[in-house]
């Protein structure tokens, strides 16, 4: 079997699994990072929504072999080490916003929405309604307006 290795959440990991396996299912079955949720496997639910090298990416399509040992996988667990802290700006958001209602697309839609205000940040602007509304995650309990508010109000603390 062969090994692939990368960095998960600032740890270098290997593990031993057949080229073709898609990142979400080494997550979630052989190191046990549960955050990222399979909800279609094809990317269009993005409940898997997590970092790679920075920018948001949806494991279920991306087979193991194509990771370099450099890259960078941050999961919603890795999140609020990357501000040094216990939450991120933006899950604190979302606790204040009261967004979840079943919490199933939360994880893939915070990072997402991390993904967004720093690629705007980047840019030298304040993220804007047209920004958020470029976020196609899926939330089957209709918490967009929430989502929303708590975008904005992370966004402010990031």
């Amino acid at each position: 079997m062969p090994e692939h290795t990368f960095r998960l959440n600032g740890e270098q990991v290997t593990v031993e699994v057949a080229d073709g396996v898609r990142l979400l299912w080494v997550l979630r079955d052989l190191l046990g990072v549960t955050g990222p949720k399979y909800g279609c496997g094809i990317s269009v639910c993005k409940g898997c929504t997590s970092h790679f090298n920075g920018k948001a990416f949806t494991p279920c399509t991306v087979p193991v072999e194509e990771l370099e040992g450099s890259d960078e996988i941050t999961t919603i667990e890795g999140l609020p080490d990357t501000v040094g802290a216990d939450l991120h700006p933006m899950q604190q958001a979302w606790l204040d916003q009261d967004v979840s209602q079943c919490g199933y697309c939360q994880p893939g839609q915070i990072m997402a929405a991390v993904s967004l205000v720093r690629e705007v940040s980047e840019e030298g602007r304040q993220v804007t309604d047209e920004d958020i509304d470029g976020i196609r995650n899926i939330c089957r309990c209709g918490t967009y307006v929430r989502i929303r508010d708590a975008i904005k109000s992370g966004a402010q603390n990031m």
